[in-house]
């Protein structure tokens, strides 16, 4: 059960799993993590939620999760974004609470509202639907009585009802059985919710009304497009766009007589979530032009001849809407699924062409949106279709306080919220995840306020947030969490620590430093010591006390034995660390991913690998408000020009602890362990010769299981449990290896 798999999100094709609770999985997948049919499973987005899976197409990408729209809407993720599915526990609910309109609440009791929801699998803060699950109904269910009863209660509109649960007992992933006792949450309603994306038939926007929130997901109609003022840190992509449009709109013949020709094409790149979209409607709205909407992945996975269809009805609306007086817009979100760069189906020749016809319609413009430039089928940015480029980069700390202002202004906050504190715990954070925090904390604050006359949101409901709402470009498995685990929880290791400190967290804090003097900041940071002496710990306390988002990887996970995989896995991620600066990449047993050269006998896979990393590290692309630490027990077999000045450049030595560290160790390991008056921890530890930070802290834990073993109602844990728990833990360190790292940090 402790198996998971990063899958990449795509809303279901299938008119069947609408707002249903599922999502499909390819058979290998069903195989890999060991399950059944309609077995439930944990997903984990921007947000975590659980859902029923079922078997999808077997001639379908192995790599692709198809989810229902409300599921999509509950990870907070849009299509395209990684998603972690792995198998999850389900219980019986006790109880659920959930919340929803005054409509339903008022016209549903709690015994329809029950059937409703019998066989779902619900998680705390979840939308759900009232439709039944009959996709698989469960045993004496009778679904159509159950569509009579809330046909008959709320009316026609009862499909489009969503609610929001508000309470679950007990904690976590549940289903409702016929026992649950289901009720509403008194005082407590989401307000009449818009329906969730079903299709990718083309969206056309005309509307002028203003919005307050950016959108996290292609919604039926066209999301309102945001007041261009409030487009925090896009001024200048605003601007510039704002130009273009207005020389193709209002003075194609200026760039004629220039020699320049009045067609359009844009390609708008960022990370995922970071507002593409938004800033392209909210600067069409100020341009007075009518925007074409078509999803990228939507169309790609349709049959051929319906996707070269559905291209072509987007190319006759824009022909329809565009005028002298009102131009149109034909925008393709996520173009690098319908046009890859990689095996390009026939289906990219077809588009390609029908694209070339959209340019050319006057008052007219092509723009297509991407987080993967690189991935996309590069006959699109030839001269005669998309030749200009606009990128929206990653907000940073400022841009993510006035966010978080925008974000919250019409809302009932509590006075004295630190949004700037909040922004530091941030980084990474794009606006579609602002907005899910956003979300998560006015549930939050809602279930903390239940039946109160004036709920407000609070710093604590923020904050809190940052339990379940996580960065969308590190949403993946390769990420480490770094909790509350701060440099200062570490025991002794002062000259290590503060070594670390200057090399990682100076350069990040302090960039004008280095400035003023005239220095670049180190790139990279080699840990080596013997194994069990707490290198990754310190990579977690790092991350604790800079607020950094840290992508983690070993070493052998980015060997893959088809050419060039290896190389672009190593690519890949880099940029996610560049995404989600001010960030941290660690390469634990960096050994195994960069040997020595020449010495491999792989076919020159790890050659390839060390010259990919060496090119990352030192190359034309910048790494900005990134550092990359390396750790290995094996400094000796890691390349030699992967430690030159410029890359990792910094080695520091993690020593096996002494005394005084043991104590040290031992005092922050049994912090929550109760300890017998008996326990001198001091003269404990010099005892210890030999033994790791890990094995220290595997004696308190077989110290503990000792005591329990004599008595499972033992409270304290003596001076005779630990001496006996020396018998089953043995030291771990290798003199001769100790010897020869010794060695090797005196040679440097």
């Amino acid at each position: 059960m402790g198996t998971e798999i990063t899958l990449t999100a795509r809303l279901s094709p299938s008119a069947l799993d609408t707002r249903r609770g599922v999502v499909r999985l390819h058979p290998e997948v069903f195989d890999a993590l060991g399950l059944r049919q309609w077995d439930a499973v944990r997903m984990v987005g921007a947000r975590i939620s659980a859902a029923l899976a079922a078997l999808g197409e077997t001639e379908a990408a192995a790599g692709i999760v198809l989810l229902d729209d409300v599921t999509l809407s509950n990870l907070g993720v849009v299509e395209g974004a990684e998603v972690v599915v792995s198998p999850v526990a389900v219980t019986a609910a006790r109880s659920v609470t959930v919340a929803g309109s005054r409509l339903a609440s008022v016209s549903l009791p709690p015994e329809t509202l029950r059937l409703a929801l019998v066989g779902k699998v619900l998680t705390l803060g979840d939308a759900v639907s009232l439709l039944p699950q009959d996709l698989a109904p469960p045993p004496g269910a009778d679904v159509p009585a159950v569509r009579g009863k809330l046909s008959r209660a709320i009316g026609a509109t009862w499909t489009n009802e969503l609610l929001t649960v508000t309470a679950v007992e007990p904690a976590g992933a549940v289903t409702v059985h016929p026992s649950t006792v289901v009720g509403w949450r008194d005082g407590v309603r989401t307000g009449e919710r818009a329906a969730l994306p079903v299709g990718g038939a083309p969206v056309v926007s005309t509307t002028t009304a203003p919005v307050t929130e950016m959108p996290v997901a292609v919604a039926e109609e066209a999301p309102s497009p945001i007041p261009t003022a409030d487009l925090v840190g896009a001024q200048d992509q605003v601007r510039t766009l704002g130009e273009w449009f207005e020389l193709a709109f209002t003075r194609p013949d200026l760039l004629e007589r220039l020699g320049a020709a009045a067609r359009l094409g844009i390609m708008v790149t960022g990370p995922e979530g970071v507002g593409k979209a938004s800033v392209v409607r909210s600067v069409a709205h100020s341009a007075t032009a009518t925007v074409v909407e078509l999803a990228g992945p939507t169309v790609a996975v349709m049959e051929p001849n319906a996707a070269a269809a559905r291209v072509g009805a987007a190319i006759e609306a824009v022909r329809t809407h565009s005028t002298a007086d009102a131009p149109a817009i034909l925008m393709i979100n996520d173009i690098d699924a319908l046009l890859p760069a990689t095996s390009p189906p026939p289906l990219s020749t077809v588009v390609l062409d029908a694209l070339r016809t959209a340019i050319k319609i006057p008052h007219a413009a092509l723009v297509v949106t991407t987080a993967h430039p690189e991935a996309v089928d590069p006959r699109l940015r030839g001269v005669d279709l998309v030749d200009r480029e606009l990128r929206l980069p990653l907000p940073d700390t400022k841009t993510r306080t006035d966010l978080l202002r925008v974000l919250f202004r019409d809302l009932p906050v509590e006075s004295g919220v630190d949004y700037a504190a909040l922004a530091e715990r941030t980084p990474g954070f794009v606006a579609a995840d602002l907005v899910a925090l956003r979300r998560e904390s006015a549930i939050r604050a809602a279930l903390r306020h239940g039946t109160a006359d004036d709920p407000r949101i609070g710093a604590e409901d923020m904050f809190g947030a940052l339990e379940t709402v996580r960065p969308t470009s590190v949403s993946t498995s390769d990420t480490v969490r770094a909790g509350d685990i701060q440099l200062d929880d570490v025991g002794d290791m002062v000259e290590t620590k503060q070594a670390l400190t200057e090399s990682v967290l100076w350069p990040l804090r302090y960039p004008d430093s280095f400035a003023r003097l005239g220095v670049a900041p180190p790139r990279g940071v080699l840990l080596y010591g013997p194994p069990g002496g707490g290198k990754t710990f310190l990579v977690r306390a790092l991350a604790g006390t800079g607020q950094l988002n840290v992508l983690s990887v070993k070493g052998a996970e980015l060997m893959d034995k088809w050419v060039g995989e290896s190389e672009r896995a190593v690519r890949e991620l880099f940029r996610k660390a560049r995404e989600a600066a001010p960030s941290l990449v660690f390469l634990d047993e960096v050994d195994a991913l960069a040997p020595r050269r020449g010495q491999s006998s792989d076919s020159g896979v790890s050659d390839r690998v060390v010259a990919a990393l060496l090119t990352e590290l030192d190359g034309v692309e910048p790494l900005r408000d990134v550092v990359v630490v390396g750790a290995t027990n094996r400094p000796e077999l890691v390349d030699p020009a992967l430690l030159r000045p410029g890359r990792l450049e910094r080695l520091i030595y993690v020593p096996p602890p002494d005394a005084e560290a043991r104590a040290a160790i031992l005092r922050a390991t049994s912090r929550n362990t109760p300890l017998a008056d008996d326990v001198d921890l001091d003269t404990y530890a010099t005892e210890l010769d030999g033994y790791s930070a890990a094995d220290c802290a595997a004696l308190v834990r077989e110290a503990a299981l000792t005591a329990m073993r004599e008595s499972l109602e033992a409270t304290v844990v003596t001076a005779a449990h630990l001496t006996k728990a020396r018998e089953n833990v043995r030291p771990s360190l290798d003199p001769a290896q100790l010897a020869s790292l010794a060695a090797y940090a005196s040679s440097r």
